[in-house]
């Protein structure tokens, strides 16, 4: 006999159990982005759909709430860098408010790791650099898309890539200057690890002025 897939009727009884190893203090790294690191390689070696990706929540200008998926270019020391059209209501909602928080999922592993803080624009050569590493139909799209913007058709957004594609034939496309990278400082960043019954281990890190501070909350 054929199993159907869960429906919507299903959510209210749908469940998984985690069974998985919890998470001790003494076993996370003293600094969270390099911890954020450790558990980044794990996801990679796992196999892990697009680990890079996460969400992006900001509040606009009316206090209204907006999450997005974005894929994560680069982490180091002072944070979480990605990249967009400072024009996309992200864009504006970034440097309109200058906070937001991120998400990771790593659900096949019963992961998740959350982090908010204060948000920058990249310098413009960090942007240039990371511009110039894109595939040249990405590069066109940056030109070619009025992000976020409302649109008559798909064909009216081919006919924009098409004169983005003569305007810089035969050369390089160089950075347009309404798109670029932003930087998100942490001031918390919390792990999650599932655990059996939903009695999850959540261990938040936050920024003090003499380091980081670890502490355990409830699940």
């Amino acid at each position: 006999m054929t199993e159907t897939a869960p429906g919507t009727d299903d959510l209210p009884t749908l469940r998984h159990e985690y069974d998985t190893h919890g998470l001790d203090v003494g076993a996370l790294d003293g600094d969270p982005l390099v911890q954020f690191g450790h558990w980044f390689a794990d996801a990679a070696a796992e196999g892990i759909y697009e680990p890079h990706a996460t969400a992006l929540s900001t509040v606009d200008a009316d206090g209204r709430p907006s999450c997005r998926y974005v894929l994560l270019r680069g982490v180091d020391d002072r944070g979480f860098r990605f990249f967009t059209s400072y024009r996309s209501a992200k864009g504006r909602d970034l440097d309109g408010r200058g906070v937001a928080a991120l998400t990771w999922g790593w659900l096949e592993q019963h992961r998740s790791v959350r982090a908010r803080g204060r948000v920058r624009r990249l310098d413009p050569a960090e942007s240039d650099a990371y511009f110039a590493s894109r595939p040249r139909g990405s590069q066109i799209a940056a030109w070619a898309s009025p992000q976020s913007e409302v649109i008559d058709s798909r064909r009216e957004l081919d006919r924009r890539v098409a004169e983005a594609e003569e305007r810089f034939a035969g050369r390089e496309v160089p950075r347009p200057e309404h798109w670029g990278g932003y930087l998100l400082e942490p001031v918390e960043i919390e792990f999650w690890q599932g655990r059996q019954s939903r009695l999850h281990d959540r261990l938040r890190y936050r920024r003090e002025s003499a380091g980081w501070a670890l502490e355990r909350l409830a699940p």
